[in-house]
């Protein structure tokens, strides 16, 4: 029986009515989480007020799986995100670790249930691609027939006409996921052969959009009142807004640094300069032994990103990482 949709704009609460209510969430499971709303509740939130170390702390001190504890990190930084109050030229924010939990919580369950020694690190959600399916670079196709990920994808509160969720109904294909996955596909084979040593995931989980519908990613949001600078309350405006990327960063740092330490990672390799430089700042501030590398990031706007695949695995062959991704 397929599951039960559910008006979204419920969904979109999940995060914070629930603190104290322990998390249960299993394969076997996993239907019935995102088939009712009150069993989305038994999500734990760790508390606003917890410290960084305290909330790793406790983390590790949980008996928990691994993917569970990787849940509530992210659970943590969704609630908190949902906090920000952004400027009016975003329009629109998509949350698919919310509305796509069900997905979302498969693919952690699958795929993230031990310690790894790389993550592959992306930037935010693509309309394409993770906003539709709650993976990260989340190509249709790849997500549903290689990583054999499926199940029901709801909605955000709010959608901007050009860039509906359908889920696994969107016609629609992210260059990025599909490039990405595909490279992983041919070099690895099966998605078993991959996470055995790695795993991707995206430093910011929210979709953030103008009104026509134009991504605006984290590293946008300071500059983009910069053509309305003869406008002088808007010119305020503008600094504002560098408070509002800061908190971004803040947070999503935070969020980065506990899951490098849950997952005890030797090795992050940005996709893109942005993540490779988050990355960087996480490893310094924290003093964390971690090596950042990366590789060029998949879009098809990026400058001389011709044969993109080719390119990137010779790129993994000169960083020493091809052997973790054999056939």
């Amino acid at each position: 029986m397929p599951p039960k949709k559910r008006n979204c704009s419920e969904r979109d609460d999940l995060f914070k009515n629930s603190n104290s209510k322990k998390l249960k969430l299993s394969m076997s499971d996993n239907k019935n989480i995102c088939d009712d709303v009150k069993s989305c509740e038994n999500l734990t939130e760790i508390p606003n007020n917890t410290e960084n170390n305290n909330a790793s702390s406790t983390l590790s001190s949980m008996q928990l799986p691994v993917s569970e504890k990787l849940l509530l990190i992210e659970q943590e930084l969704c609630q908190k995100l949902q906090t920000i109050s952004f400027p009016s030229s975003v329009a629109y924010i998509y949350n698919p670790i919310i509305y796509a939990f069900e997905v979302h919580a498969m693919y952690v369950q699958t795929y993230c249930n031990e310690p790894k020694k790389i993550l592959f690190l992306g930037m935010n959600p693509g309309p394409w691609g993770m906003s539709q399916t709650g993976v990260p670079f989340g190509e249709i196709s790849m997500v549903r027939d290689w990583l054999k990920l499926h199940g029901f994808i709801g909605k955000p509160s709010r959608e901007q006409p050009d860039r509906k969720v359908t889920g696994f109904d969107c016609k629609r294909s992210e260059i990025s996921g599909k490039r990405l996955w595909g490279l992983f596909k041919e070099m690895c084979g099966s998605p078993q052969n991959l996470f055995k040593h790695s795993y991707v995931h995206n430093y910011c989980p929210i979709a953030l959009m103008d009104r026509k519908g134009r991504n605006i990613t984290p590293a946008e949001l300071k500059a983009i009142f910069i053509l309305f600078f003869h406008y002088f309350y808007i010119l305020i405006k503008y600094f504002l807004q560098g408070e509002e990327q800061k908190l971004i960063y803040e947070l999503c740092d935070q969020a980065l640094s506990k899951i490098i330490q849950l997952l005890d990672i030797k090795i992050i390799v940005g996709i893109g300069r942005f993540a490779e430089k988050r990355a960087q700042i996480v490893v310094s501030a924290d003093n964390l032994s971690v090596q950042v590398l990366w590789i060029t990031h998949p879009s098809p706007r990026a400058v001389g990103n011709q044969n993109w695949d080719q390119k990137t695995k010779q790129r993994l062959h000169d960083l020493g990482l091809a052997e973790y991704f054999s056939n």
